[in-house]
């Protein structure tokens, strides 16, 4: 249990309204999108690093747990408070501090929704590609703590191939700086990729340098109907054999499309698996270039369409 004088300490930092401890408070903070369960003694909701820098001394000093915290939408039970203790929610560090659209790079802070974060680059014509199914609620620090990926990884890779540089609180309190602003920073050890996807049991990140692209002119989307899963598949590795990298590859199997038809009735075709793939992004010659070989590569004697 937390000491009353710990309590007043952790308040004093954050504040009476960033620090909370009734339990249908807690109870909101014990669980993510995994199946396991742990309830925190108090949530805390800092909005600097200075913040989380002077709770981490305190917890260190009293030898608490801290568990970091986004959306809590991931599948791991990385945001599970199962020890107890401090659990530091981040959504209050919301705050894009910069996108150089020159150099093709931003930074972020943790609590900054992924989504939201697509549709300020998409006003600049850049582009960031992961993007996790929940990327509608899904926040910037837990795709980095978790490496994120999404659909696109298919080309574009995940949440790691997009981090430059980190500003992280160590468990002592420290503040550590890592990476940089630049892709030829290959110097010394890679910390940066360290802490992605250390699910917060290394540090506590409180800011983001990520790698932008330019953002594409255009995309095109094809579909076709198989009998089998394994005709669908084959199509996959024909896809790839001939030398083309789709953005996303999608399967519905039978129960899907005929689920999807009952309540839609778009007229899709029910028994079949449909392999949905979008493919490469870009300008439109370099879309519209390799569409022949993929209508060869889509037609099979299963394949319907």
């Amino acid at each position: 249990m937390l000491s009353k004088a710990v309590k007043d300490e952790l308040k004093a930092i954050v504040g009476e309204g960033r620090y909370f401890d009734n339990p249908e408070d807690l109870l909101m903070y014990s669980y993510d999108a995994f199946m396991v369960k742990g309830m925190p003694e108090a949530v805390l909701l800092p909005v600097s690093t200075d913040e989380v820098s002077r709770v981490m001394k305190v917890a260190s000093r009293e030898k608490i747990p801290v568990t970091p915290r986004g959306a809590g939408t991931n599948l791991t039970g990385g945001s599970v408070p199962t020890r107890g203790g401090i659990t530091l929610s981040f959504t209050k560090m919301n705050r894009i501090l910069d996108i150089d659209k020159e150099n093709r790079h931003a930074i972020v802070q943790p609590g900054v929704i992924n989504m939201e974060f697509q549709k300020e680059l998409a006003k600049r014509g850049l582009y960031y590609p992961p993007d996790p199914g929940s990327m509608a609620v899904t926040t910037m620090g837990g795709n980095v703590a978790e490496n994120a990926g999404g659909p696109r990884a298919v080309k574009y890779g995940v949440t790691k191939d997009y981090l430059l540089g980190l500003e992280v609180v160590l468990p002592s309190g420290e503040v550590l700086r890592t990476g940089g602003k630049t892709l030829k920073n290959v110097t010394g050890y890679n910390l940066t990729q360290l802490f992605c996807g250390s699910e917060g049991t290394l540090g506590l990140i409180t800011e983001m340098t990520l790698k932008l692209i330019p953002l594409p002119e255009t995309k095109r989307t094809l579909q076709a109907a198989y009998q089998s899963m394994g005709d669908a598949g084959k199509t996959v590795s024909k896809v790839f054999e001939i030398g083309i990298l789709p953005v996303a590859l999608e399967i519905l199997d039978k129960t899907f499309i005929n689920s999807i038809e009952d309540y839609t009735q778009l007229g899709l075709p029910r028994g079949r698996v449909q392999l949905v793939k979008n493919f490469p992004e870009g300008n439109p010659i370099s879309v519209l270039h390799p569409l022949p070989l993929l209508d060869e590569a889509l037609r099979g004697e299963d394949n319907i369409k």
